[in-house]
């Protein structure tokens, strides 16, 4: 960038960061953050351990939000110092700035996005599950591949997960799996995978390595937090206990410690065996089935009930959100917004956020 470049970048810079600062607003993170500390040093605070983790996590992101915002004010501040003390001609100087600004515009951007997760359940932990859908044991293979990418995903993101539920394919990979995710926006973030994913390949299962079609859904939820009431009468559900699933071994457990639920106005089932202790699995199970319900409830709110639940289609040809790509060339395209790689292999092992940040740029144009 010339002289001239850079002046046009800083002064962009300076509006966008004014627009996210006005969105997150420092005096009210402060003003939360000292509420919150105050409620530490209340009698008998320590005495609710859910509570305090609640609100030790909820600090800590206040905290992480505080620093992220003047640290980019700090930076656009040296970067503008320097370049008023810079000529047109200065060219180790300017290449200098160049490089400062492409880190703080990345940096810029990211918060940016993050300043678009401002919908109800955006803030909140999410639960994913994956289900194989049409093409058989090529099709469970293929779960379990995205499993893969997605638990990829979540470390990179410093995400913290938690198996819920899996089943085996008959021959290979996984018929479907759910896990919860913990960290900061996983849901506001995660929203954006929901949908059927398409695999085209040439087939391991094949002999006659014939090019081969899968499909895959994704369904993601916000998980409930405490303070969103959702009771469930015992009389609606019905509850059932069978032994945990397993590959034989040590590791199988033989008490019926795995918990399916009924739910039994809406049909939705639920199942929970990845733990040993039936009551944390029937736990765990409550809480899936009480987000399935807030999906529910959110759709019938709105008149287009596409929303919390996302536009899962049938799980086949042609209902596609995203299509990978492995013969006879590689892409990876999301249908929805168009944008697309040929590093099929760097998406797999979990590099999704160029999709997920365009999806989010995309969503939020008019609105």
């Amino acid at each position: 960038m010339d002289y001239f470049d850079i002046k046009s970048n800083l002064e962009t810079i300076k509006s966008t960061l004014g627009d996210i600062q006005a969105v997150f607003g420092m005096d009210a993170l402060t003003k939360e953050k000292n509420n919150l500390l105050e409620q530490q040093t209340q009698s008998g605070f320590y005495n609710d351990q859910r509570n305090v983790q609640k609100v030790g996590q909820r600090i800590n992101f206040l905290e992480k939000t505080m620093a992220k915002l003047q640290s980019l004010q700090t930076q656009y501040d040296n970067i503008m110092a320097l370049f008023g003390e810079c000529a047109e001609d200065d060219d180790s100087i300017l290449e200098d700035l160049s490089k400062e600004l492409s880190i703080l515009n990345a940096q810029v951007e990211n918060m940016r996005l993050l300043a678009l997760l401002n919908e109800k359940y955006d803030k909140n932990n999410a639960i994913l599950t994956i289900q194989a859908g049409a093409g058989g044991t090529e099709a469970c293979d293929w779960a379990m591949m995205l499993e893969r990418m997605y638990l990829r995903y979540c470390e990179k993101q410093g995400f913290k997960v938690g198996m819920l539920d899996r089943q085996d394919g008959d021959e290979a990979g996984i018929k479907s799996v759910t896990f919860s995710i913990e960290g900061d926006y996983a849901y506001g973030y995660l929203k954006a995978e929901k949908g059927v994913h398409r695999l085209v390949r040439i087939s391991p299962f094949d002999s006659n390595a014939r090019r081969h079609t899968s499909f895959a859904s994704v369904e993601v939820m916000p998980e409930i937090n405490d303070d969103i009431d959702i009771v469930i009468p015992e009389t609606d559900i019905r509850i059932d206990t069978f032994h945990a699933g397993g590959h034989g071994g040590q590791g199988v457990n033989t008490t019926d410690s795995a918990v399916r639920i009924k739910h039994l106005p809406t049909g939705i089932i639920v199942t929970c065996q990845n733990e040993r202790s039936q009551i944390q699995n029937k736990q765990n199970a409550l809480n899936v089935l009480k987000s399935k319900l807030l999906e529910l409830e959110e759709q019938k709110r709105l008149e287009d009930s596409k929303t919390i639940q996302g536009k899962l289609k049938k799980i086949e040809w042609g209902s596609q959100i995203r299509s990978y790509v492995f013969c006879p060339y590689t892409m990876c395209k999301d249908h929805r917004t168009d944008y697309e790689t040929s590093d099929i292999e760097r998406v797999m092992d979990g590099d999704i956020q160029d999709f997920i940040n365009e999806y989010l740029r995309q969503s939020k144009i008019g609105d």
